[in-house]
């Protein structure tokens, strides 16, 4: 949520993604747990155990010297019970000077303005992004550092408005929930919100995005990765007691979308509607729905999740296939999210390759349009050659079944 994401490429190879087969050896031996050639299951012992994806607890040594608490947060504007944020948060450097050009745009004038409704308190000190979706602006309530997400005033002028909005009023949605309910995942605080404006006000948590281009040129390092695909895990793997998050993704509805404008063929969508066939009764999985490491902040304490638009009920993987999309210059990162996507058996393998057939196929529309320079040709290449690969092990799969 704090920087924008654009396309990168890479040159270096790409994982295999083997087509999966039959259950082989000794009776009631479940699937290969690896999509890649040549990969012994013992080497995937350790990626097994989720606990051993977590990053690790913050040194308390490291909690010590934190600021006197501020006043109740009743006095700033603020919710009821947000001063525990303010007493908790330590305070961070900021800017001395404000440049006044970047708060004289219409935007950021207008976001203001709707920032001030809810937070009178709030002192902007940078814009870090004014996109023609939203735009975020870091500040103060108090001695607490905060930011705020506004929907963009051109946006509201695009076909799209209502489904932005839409999204909007869903984020609001689940951090709601998550002040019910905490996740057993660090994310930022919500401090305030007014739906109707669609005003988000957050806790800045110290940290840098994982990456910053959508398809990163550097992968992050393996430390990094597990950390990531831990704190993803732990996600997928929470049962929160509420139905507030939905189901953004309608499985059917997209196949048959890709294959009326001619990315998947007769076949392709007919593998992929049985394979939906056979997880017709499997449990569904809470997946943060846009895990990008864009979204995926780099803390002290450890991976912090940002951007909840599309979190929700989805196919066991979801995240996991988004992740694997993106990672076309990580070999390694790649064999790691394959054997953790396959280790629940042949549902689990199923329920990732539906997955990531169809985020390919989006990233594929994303990325595929007139113009694009070189380095988005090549990544576009690859995009394909990755759907070609996930094709075949799709044929695979429904062969096996």
């Amino acid at each position: 949520m704090y920087s924008s994401t654009t396309t990168g490429t890479s040159a270096q190879p790409r994982a295999a993604l083997r087509p999966p087969t039959a259950v082989g050896g000794r009776a009631g031996q479940g699937p290969s747990p690896t999509l890649r050639p040549g990969v012994s299951p013992a080497r995937s012992t350790d990626l097994r155990d989720p606990r051993a994806l977590v990053g690790r607890s913050p040194d308390p040594r490291a909690l010590a010297g934190r600021t006197p608490a501020p006043r109740p947060a009743e006095q700033y504007g603020l919710r009821p019970g947000a001063d525990r944020l303010l007493r908790t948060r330590p305070v961070e450097s900021t800017p001395d000077r404000v440049d006044p050009a970047t708060l004289q745009t219409p935007g950021v004038r207008a976001a203001l303005a709707n920032i001030a409704r809810i937070c009178p308190a709030f002192l902007p000190r940078q814009v870090l992004r004014e996109g023609s979706r939203h735009i975020l602006i870091a500040g103060t309530i108090g001695r607490a550092p905060v930011v705020a997400k506004c929907l963009a005033p051109q946006a509201l002028r695009t076909e799209q408005h209502a489904l932005l909005a839409e999204r909007f009023h869903h984020e609001v949605a689940v951090y709601r929930a998550f002040v019910r309910h905490r996740p057993p995942i660090r994310l930022p605080r919500l401090v305030a919100a007014d739906p109707d404006r669609c005003v988000l006000v957050l806790e800045r948590v110290p940290g840098r995005p994982a990456a910053r281009e959508r398809h990163p040129v550097n992968a992050p390092t393996p430390g990094e990765v597990r950390a990531v695909l831990g704190a993803v895990r732990t996600l997928n793997l929470w049962r929160p007691p509420t139905d507030v998050f939905g189901k953004p993704l309608d499985y059917q509805l997209e196949i048959a979308r890709f294959h009326s404008v001619g990315q998947l063929t007769d076949r392709d969508a007919g593998d992929l509607r049985g394979l939906l066939h056979g997880l017709a009764h499997t449990p569904l999985q809470l997946c943060h729905g846009d895990a990008l490491l864009g979204n995926v902040l780099l803390a002290p304490s450890g991976p912090v999740l940002v951007d909840w638009e599309e979190a929700g009920w989805y196919l066991p993987g979801y995240d996991l296939a988004v992740l694997w999309s993106v990672l076309s210059g990580d070999t390694a990162a790649r064999r790691q999210i394959s054997q953790l996507a396959q280790s629940g058996g042949t549902v689990a393998r199923d329920a990732f390759l539906v997955n990531l057939v169809l985020v390919l196929m989006r990233e594929i529309r994303l990325h595929d349009v007139p113009g694009a320079g070189e380095e988005q040709r090549i990544m576009i290449r690859r995009l394909y050659d990755d759907a070609a690969l996930a094709r075949r092990a799709v044929r695979a799969a429904v062969g096996t079944r």
